[in-house]
């Protein structure tokens, strides 16, 4: 579909994008949470919270109004472009699909904590909000990266062991 990312979950959905931010929001207060925060700009919106003496930020990347899988459609061979409220329409259900998609991550991962299944840091380690505003995960891609391209854990990583030099700790 024109390079969009389709997601099949929620596709159909009928809840509105404000209610499962509210969803969200009761979702975290519920399990502890003690500060709550949302925003959005024409392609993301980001929820944060503070709970287990940790921030967490989630960046939800949004769709573009002008997409061709919103502003047109192939019919008997031939493109046509869509009417904007079709166009708006279609936009706004893959908007609604997206937020009720964070919502079940969110719970799903404080329900895994809750339930013992995992810990709170491991959980949500890539979301975790280091001192300088970077998240974990946008700090280790590069260097996860680094990692595969040379073939053995960099220096940078001092913690994790040297399994390059036969041993368990270097």
């Amino acid at each position: 579909m024109w390079g969009l990312a389709v997601t099949k979950y929620a596709t159909q959905t009928e809840v509105t994008s404000s209610r499962s931010r509210d969803e969200i929001e009761r979702t975290l207060e519920r399990y502890g949470a003690d500060q709550f925060m949302y925003g959005w700009q024409d392609s993301s919106a980001v929820i944060a919270f503070r709970m287990s003496g940790r921030h967490v930020k989630f960046v939800l990347p949004l769709p573009s109004k002008e997409d061709k899988a919103f502003t047109e459609y192939v019919s008997r061979g031939k493109l046509w472009a869509r009417t904007e409220e079709a166009a708006r329409k279609l936009y706004e259900q893959a908007v609604r699909s997206k937020w009720r998609a964070l919502a079940l991550v969110v719970k799903a991962k404080l329900e895994a904590v809750e339930s013992g299944i995992s810990e709170f840091d491991s959980e949500f380690m890539a979301n975790i909000v280091l001192p300088g505003g970077e998240t974990v995960g946008e700090w280790m891609r590069p260097q996860i990266a680094e990692a595969y391209r040379i073939g053995q854990v960099p220096t940078v990583l001092p913690m994790l062991p040297d399994h390059s030099k036969g041993g368990q700790n270097g």
